[in-house]
């Protein structure tokens, strides 16, 4: 008899497990992200690639450049990683409404479809990532929150067939 309602409430607790965090429930917090506000003029960025198990593997600095006109936005990220290679994203990022933005970049299959709420701004998107002579697709679920004195914080979690492949860590400064 208590094998059929302990499955029950165990099914119950994985499903909920898995439900993901809405961007609407930062709706209140602030300081008050605008991306076309925070993403303009100089920024420099510190961060750093973990493997699944925790283990720093990569190093970086940022410096990006953000440019706006109307809904419109071009951010320029030059990367400096701690193995010496050098690199470049440029993101050319729409704002479709109060709350969503599309973004695009050479790296990236299709768009970064964005959920911004409060002080969080979540990106979804499909990194193309080039490794040893190869490519592949795999899946980001980034999120960004603003703190105060303009600094924001950044966790994107990679994900490949739905398995974890590890996170990028990242936190942002405004200005130079």
């Amino acid at each position: 008899m208590l094998k059929k309602p302990l499955a029950i409430l165990c099914t119950v607790l994985g499903l909920s497990g898995c439900a993901a965090v809405s961007p609407e429930v930062y709706r209140d917090q602030t300081p008050r992200l605008d991306l076309a506000t925070y993403f303009n003029g100089p920024l420099t960025a510190w961060g750093y690639f973990a493997d699944r198990s925790g283990e720093v593997k990569r190093r970086f600095t940022v410096r990006m450049t953000g440019e706006w006109q109307g809904n419109e936005g071009t951010l320029t990220e030059d990367f400096a990683w701690s193995d010496g290679t050098k690199s470049q994203r440029i993101w050319r990022i729409t704002r479709i409404d109060a709350h969503r933005y599309v973004g695009r970049a050479d790296d990236v299959k299709g768009t970064a479809d964005g959920v911004a709420y409060g002080n969080a701004l979540q990106w979804k998107y499909t990194l193309l990532l080039p490794v040893d002579g190869k490519t592949y697709e795999v899946q980001f679920d980034d999120w960004m929150y603003l703190m105060e004195d303009g600094v924001m914080l950044n966790k994107s979690e990679m994900r490949k067939f739905g398995f974890k492949l590890g996170e990028v860590v990242i936190a942002f400064r405004k200005g130079s």
